[in-house]
Parts: structure tokens; sequence; C-alpha cells
């Protein structure tokens, strides 16, 4: 069953902010910069938080996913 997420995130480097930006246009659909409207099932939401998280640099980086 697919639940709608929002995403926001906040990436200081901008090489970083493209990767990000390119892989959650493969999840959802782009609101407003740096936040995306996803419908995701469980595993679409884990395989998600898996790409991003090789992609941000997490003590620098920000991303918020709201159910």
């Amino acid at each position: 069953m697919r639940q709608s997420y929002l995403v926001c995130y906040d990436v200081c480097d901008d090489k970083r902010l493209r990767k990000v930006f390119k892989t959650m246009r493969g999840y959802g659909d782009h609101l407003q910069y740096s936040v995306f409207e996803c419908q995701l099932t469980q595993r679409d939401l884990v395989r998600c938080r898996t790409e991003l998280a090789r992609i941000i640099q997490h003590d620098e980086d920000q991303v918020l996913f709201v159910h």
C-alpha cells in the first residue's frame, strides 16, 4: 500500500544537492526547491532512504521525511 510523504532536504554542497535532486525525481513530484511529495510503499521508502544516505554527508546535510 502506498502512503504519502513530504521529503525536504538541505544539502550544503552543490554536487551532492544535484545528486539528491536527481534521486528524488525518481520517487515523487517536485513541489518547490528541495521539497518533494512522494507516494511510497514501505519498500520504496527504505530504498529511497538508503540511496539518499549514500549521497549526503550526515554531519552537514539534512533530509526530512514527513508522513
